[in-house]
Parts: C-alpha cells; sequence; structure tokens
C-alpha cells in the first residue's frame, strides 16, 4: 500500500488529535482553570493517548499485512496503564 491511501486511511484519526490538541492548548492558554476546565483537560489527555494508540495499533497492523480496520479504540484503563 502507498503511502498516500495510509495517509487517507488514517486522516480521520488524525483530524480527531489535531482538534483535541487546539482544544488543549486554548485550555492551557486561558491561564487560571476552573475546575470544570480541569476535568475537561484530564478527559482530553485520555481520549490523546487513546487516539495515538488506535493510530499506532493500525500502523502496526499495516505493517505486518493485516487490516487496520481491525484496530479498536482501547479502554482508558488500558492506555492509560502502558509503561514506556
Amino acid at each position: 500500500m502507498n503511502e498516500k491511501v495510509k495517509d487517507t486511511a488514517d486522516q480521520p484519526v488524525l483530524g480527531h488529535i489535531e482538534r483535541l490538541v487546539a482544544e488543549e492548548h486554548k485550555l492551557y492558554n486561558q491561564g487560571a482553570l476552573v475546575e470544570e476546565d480541569r476535568s475537561r483537560l484530564a478527559r482530553i489527555q485520555v481520549e490523546l493517548d487513546q487516539c495515538w494508540d488506535l493510530l499506532r495499533q493500525r500502523r502496526a497492523r499495516r505493517e505486518f499485512g493485516q487490516d487496520p480496520k481491525g484496530a479498536q479504540v482501547r479502554s482508558p484503563e488500558v492506555v492509560e496503564h502502558y509503561e514506556g
């Protein structure tokens, strides 16, 4: 599969990551955060971890000749306990 097809297939995930990062930056840039903002920021960070994990799964499946559509979003409990 060529690089352009890969990029196209992953574009929805990458677009969602971009939107989450923009929202995260907006929250950080507003200065002092109220509890609701801190809570949203925590949810964004978990969702970003899930998105990056999904993207890594898709790329790994593609690399090993498997269908990237078989990748699934993992629960926050799983992605938040990864060790680098």
